[in-house]
């Protein structure tokens, strides 16, 4: 049996770790090129909320931040339904890291996202969903505001990103507010 001198060692040892990396490496760039959605993508073509209240379209209203892991996974999700519905639905995207939305944040009651509000072409709030929600829940609520019928996921609530800790004041614990943890469709 042969033994190898130091120097061999290090360097064998370096050449598994390198290839480790490397490995390591290709495998989130291809998961990011599979995904290939980013939030701030979504964002810059989103419609700005001023231009969908004056419009006559029904708005999906989506509360998001660039840190949040559940707003992230579903990326790839508001992108199918911005090229599915984009020309019948106005989807807005509003950043909880930005205070401008703070009133809005107030008014529909945001304290996980992603936060979903579906409006109605009278620009009331038909229903919400917050978290992670199924893309067909989503399309199916997307379907019946189109055609101005009762949202069949009116009020879903799944795995979400808890909005505490964004300098944003809410009324109550956004910890003590419901279960973060996929509770499903609300009762």
């Amino acid at each position: 049996m042969q033994t190898q001198e130091p120097g061999t060692q290090l360097r064998n040892g370096l050449v598994a770790i390198a290839a480790v990396l490397l490995a390591l490496a290709l495998f989130v760039g291809l998961r990011t090129e599979k995904l290939g959605v980013s939030l701030a993508g979504l964002a810059a073509r989103s419609v700005p909320l001023e231009t969908a209240l004056a419009g006559d379209r029904p708005i999906l209203m989506e509360f998001y931040a660039d840190w949040c892991a559940v707003c992230q996974a579903m990326a790839a999700d508001g992108e199918a339904l911005r090229r599915e519905f984009g020309d019948r639905v106005d989807f807005v995207m509003l950043n909880v890291d930005n205070r401008k939305w703070l009133p809005e944040m107030q008014r529909h009651q945001v304290d996980g996202i992603p936060h979903f509000v579906f409006l109605g072409r009278d620009r009331q709030p038909q229903g919400t969903a917050i978290g992670r929600i199924p893309l067909p829940a989503m399309r199916e609520n997307l379907l019946a505001l189109l055609t101005d019928q009762a949202l069949p996921h009116a009020q879903w609530t799944g795995d979400r990103s808890l909005t505490a800790g964004t300098g944003v004041p809410f009324p109550t614990d956004p910890k003590a507010h419901g279960s973060p943890a996929g509770a499903g469709p609300a009762a």
